[in-house]
């Protein structure tokens, strides 16, 4: 793979290639990628959407929204110390075509703005409920009707190729979705490659998969321009961006600290006990004089958390040029965390994390009411898509079906269309959006 290809401004649709020493420098392509998320209503549905303790009313705990901003410039800054040295060690991007450290701050930071763009409500329990819906529940009556492939995009509905559709998606005047540039869908792709084969080897490419095959075409399209090899010869799966590393790097760290960070403010975490937990990450960094004035808990713990994720970009960058050749090869095979000098901090904070607040009572009970909507939802609209495709719709179908907007379109070609935007729609609601629809269709008004 080569830097020149990867930094593509194509968007879709373009039919002259868009050279980066023409670009108008008060508002870059990859400027144009960050507002366009930051606009669209997608983006703005985080704001009630879980992150970790869903449903919280307390100021201090993140959302989706205020999650992916903080991932947006932890990616901005770990993407500009990267382009900084990628562009002194391959001058020729600067001197030739016109790149600037800028342009990969901006296109970490605008993938890594919409990385959790397609996470339905209720947090990760979401994406395991929809899935659920499928491979045990009602929605096995589908599985006659479906590829395998397809049958194995509901069965695992992932949040990442669910952002992807949303990001692409072409509907009536909306062609190719948000028309990101393909540098940014590219470091945007986690796991650029299809459902099946689940698994096929370690390489973190492989972890999961990042899109439908309803977004085959556009995918292969992206990948081809961008360059980046094919992994396979008999599925699509292809090498990942390098940037891509950047932004799941900035995630990791967020929310590897920023979690911690609320489990101690909700008091879920000791204080005393987490604190030292950071402190052996920073130690070497912190100033005693300064740090020994602070007076509550959330200063101090504001204060660490600040000299942690600055530790951990500092070692991340470091990391990616260390790896750089390894990385343009598609050889490198783990998250840059995973190998990091201080994986072993890293760990023990994620498993306080685990067992103090994402195994709480608090998240266990919300998570569990999230499986109840999510599956009444399913069971309601899926049977309209059902009745739909068979030309068969009741009274009552009519009803659900004009209370649906109009963007959700509804197949009888193809049955797997229809189930995959209804749960497209369904993972765009808010969390208190799908609460309310659930009372509705209990008959609660």
């Amino acid at each position: 793979m080569t830097w020149e290809q990867l930094l593509s401004l194509k968007r879709f649709g373009d039919t002259n290639k868009r050279l980066r020493k023409e670009q108008d420098e008060t508002r870059l392509g990859f400027d144009a990628d960050y507002d366009r998320i930051i606009f669209s209503s997608e983006f703005r549905s985080l704001q009630d959407k879980t992150q970790v303790v869903p449903l919280s009313k307390t100021d201090f705990v993140h959302t989706r929204l205020t999650h992916s901003l903080e991932v947006s410039v932890v990616g901005r800054s770990l993407g500009r110390q990267v382009g900084k040295l990628v562009l002194e060690k391959h001058p020729h991007l600067a001197n030739m075509h016109g790149y600037k450290m800028n342009d990969f701050g901006t296109i970490v930071a605008a993938a890594a703005l919409a990385h959790d763009i397609g996470n339905p409500p209720f947090g990760h329990s979401g994406e395991k409920a929809i899935g659920a819906y499928f491979k045990n529940g009602k929605g096995k009556y589908f599985k006659s009707q479906l590829t395998d492939k397809e049958y194995q995009d509901l069965c695992d509905f992932e949040g990442n190729a669910n952002g992807f559709k949303i990001l692409t998606e072409s509907r009536e005047g909306r062609s190719g979705g948000l028309r990101l540039s393909y540098a940014t869908l590219g470091a945007f792709m986690k796991y650029p490659k299809e459902s099946l084969p689940k698994k096929p080897s370690t390489h973190i490419a492989d972890k999961k998969y990042g899109f439908f095959q309803s977004e085959k075409e556009i995918f292969v399209d992206i990948a081809n321009e961008l360059g980046l090899e094919r992994r396979h010869k008999n599925h699509l799966s292809f090498q990942r961006h390098p940037l891509t590393f950047l932004v799941e790097a900035a995630d990791d760290i967020c929310y590897t600290i920023i979690d911690f960070e609320d489990g101690i403010n909700l008091g879920l975490i000791d204080e005393e006990y987490a604190l030292e937990y950071l402190i052996n990450l920073v130690r070497d960094k912190i100033i005693t004089k300064n740090y020994n004035t602070l007076q509550t808990k959330q200063d101090r713990v504001s204060y660490l958390r600040a000299l942690a994720i600055g530790t951990l970009i500092d070692e991340a960058a470091t990391l990616f040029m260390a790896h750089e050749e390894v990385i343009l090869s598609g050889e490198f095979k783990t998250a840059l965390l995973d190998v990091s000098q201080y994986k072993a901090q890293i760990a023990d904070i994620i498993n306080l994390s685990i067992k103090n607040v994402y195994r709480s009572d608090e998240v266990i009970s919300k998570e569990i009411a999230g499986y109840e909507i999510l599956n009444q939802l399913l069971t309601s609209y899926c049977e309209v898509a059902k009745h739909y495709f068979e030309d068969d719709l009741t009274s009552y179908d009519k009803l659900l079906l004009s209370q649906l907007p109009k963007t959700v379109e509804l197949s009888k070609e193809s049955i797997y269309k229809s189930l995959l935007n209804i749960c497209l729609f369904i993972s765009k609601l808010s969390d208190t959006n799908a609460m309310k629809m659930h009372q509705t269709l209990k008959g609660h008004i």
